[in-house]
């Protein structure tokens, strides 16, 4: 089949460039002004990464250093407040809003107060960290589970957990370990189908984790029939 043949216009250049002249006349104005503002704005991001966020990152990062040293030997009050000399990262949170050490900042401190047993601020700090990291978000998760069931928001823990339970199922006993609280939770506040739905979950997904040896006798527990009345 042969190529069907498109006949294009004949272009005259000169009235082409009577018409660009035109445009420009008119408008000429408005495109230097627009893009003097496209340079000042790119101009003026990256004046602001490199002498304002980069430097901000640099001293948030090495401030957040020993509060880390002190965060691995669970030393929940130095990690948040510092020593007298290192600074917390409290004070982390609280200088260097945005920058990537004051988002970790927020892990530690929700993690720190949840050992300390204030659940209120645990959940407060867990609640606005985030991160692309899976298996740390994973824990943050854990950690809210964690902090509202102590609360006595049992909704809420069971919420949390599933979440961690799915968020990074590479890490298996992590994950098995968060459904398992999930589905023991469920029982305590009458959820018993969803108790077993998440039995089942941990047995047909993590079948080799000690949590998913466990399983079968909460199964089977949870499927015997009740006696009729």
């Amino acid at each position: 089949m042969s190529e069907k043949q498109v006949e294009l216009p004949e272009l005259d250049s000169d009235k082409i460039i009577l018409k660009a002249r035109s445009f420009f006349q008119s408008f000429g104005r408005q495109i230097i002004v627009g893009a003097t503002s496209v340079v000042v704005v790119v101009g003026g991001f990256y004046a602001f990464k490199e002498f304002v966020t980069k430097p901000k990152e640099q001293k948030a990062s090495d401030l957040i250093y020993k509060a880390q040293g002190y965060f691995s030997k669970d030393s929940s009050n130095l990690v948040l407040n510092g020593d007298g000399i290192s600074k917390g990262v409290l004070y982390v949170i609280s200088n260097y809003e945005g920058t990537k050490s004051a988002n970790l900042a927020k892990y530690y401190a929700g993690v720190s107060y949840l050992k300390l047993g204030q659940f209120d601020k645990a959940i407060e700090y867990l609640k606005d960290f985030s991160t692309d990291a899976k298996q740390v978000q994973m824990v943050a998760y854990g950690c809210l589970g964690d902090a509202y069931a102590e609360s006595g928001k049992k909704d809420d823990a069971l919420d949390y957990y599933q979440k961690a339970g799915k968020t990074f199922e590479k890490d298996e006993n992590a994950s098995a370990e968060y459904l398992f609280r999930a589905a023991l939770l469920s029982e305590t506040i009458g959820k018993e189908d969803k108790a077993l739905e998440l039995y089942k979950d941990i047995k047909e997904k993590f079948p080799k984790t000690e949590k998913g040896t466990q399983v079968d006798k909460y199964i089977n527990r949870l499927s015997v029939e009740k006696p009729e009345l």
